[in-house]
């Protein structure tokens, strides 16, 4: 594993009292500092700030995963935002990508709120647990290859303790990312991989037994404003991803 320090706060809402493996887990990835470029890019966006939010702290650390672990369907993307997650620590909280994400999910009642702004605000989702392969914010919103390997490590733990049933990839890296994590479990079905597309659900199988993968555009700016990604769209990548694995 990366290395870590001590442990530390975890932005996880799986349950109360003893910690469970999966909040162990994120204790440990919230003071992982083994990618000294990252390591010093975060700390620098705490320090300078974007100018709307010079009154807040930033949390400039490691962001773990959010979500219900029991519910055994994974949301995937790729990194914090910079001035997002890396200053709210809480994964799609405070920046647009979020807003449309958490729309789309509590429309299909998979959290409890529309809208996630701050890591107080009460949201929980309970329909799903949403991990990202770089768990700090990149320059340029870009992790290296190095980065994302060292990264990896985590994700292929947390995929091996959650068991996931279907995951929904958000963008091409997401995509590849699941499929990385996959080779690393010795998923069958795998080779060649999988084309990534919108809405696109193909089924490999893991030792725990089949998983779906749904491919989506992801809710970036760039794609929400160009349109390659609508409401309607994400909507239904939502749904098929959380009709997946159902008996």
């Amino acid at each position: 594993m990366p290395s870590t320090t001590h442990a530390g706060h975890s932005n996880d809402n799986s349950g109360e009292g003893s910690p469970t493996p999966p909040q162990q887990l994120q204790a440990f990835i919230s003071v992982c500092e083994a990618c000294p470029r990252l390591v010093g890019w975060r700390r620098r966006l705490g320090e300078e700030k974007r100018a709307a939010y010079s009154d807040q702290p930033y949390w400039s650390r490691p962001v773990p995963s959010f979500g219900n672990p029991e519910a055994r369907r994974v949301i995937v993307g790729l990194a914090p935002s910079g001035h997002g997650s890396n200053r709210t620590g809480r994964n799609f909280t405070g920046d647009p990508s979020g807003r449309w994400l958490y729309r789309a999910l509590f429309k299909a009642g998979a959290c409890t709120r529309e809208t996630s702004e701050a890591a107080g605000d009460g949201m929980e989702v309970t329909g799903a647990r949403i991990i990202p392969p770089v768990h700090c914010a990149p320059p340029q919103n870009k992790p290296t290859p190095t980065e994302m390997e060292t990264c990896r490590q985590w994700f292929v733990r947390e995929m091996q303790l959650i068991r996931p049933v279907a995951i929904l990839a958000l963008g091409q890296i997401g995509w590849n990312s699941v499929f990385q994590a996959g080779a690393a479990l010795g998923w069958e079905g795998i080779r060649p991989r999988p084309k990534f597309g919108h809405n696109t659900s193909v089924r490999v199988t893991a030792d725990w037994g089949e998983v779906a993968v749904i491919g989506c555009y992801h809710p970036s700016q760039r794609n929400t404003s160009t349109k390659l990604l609508t409401e309607e769209k994400l909507d239904a990548a939502i749904a098929t991803f959380l009709a997946a694995g159902d008996a």
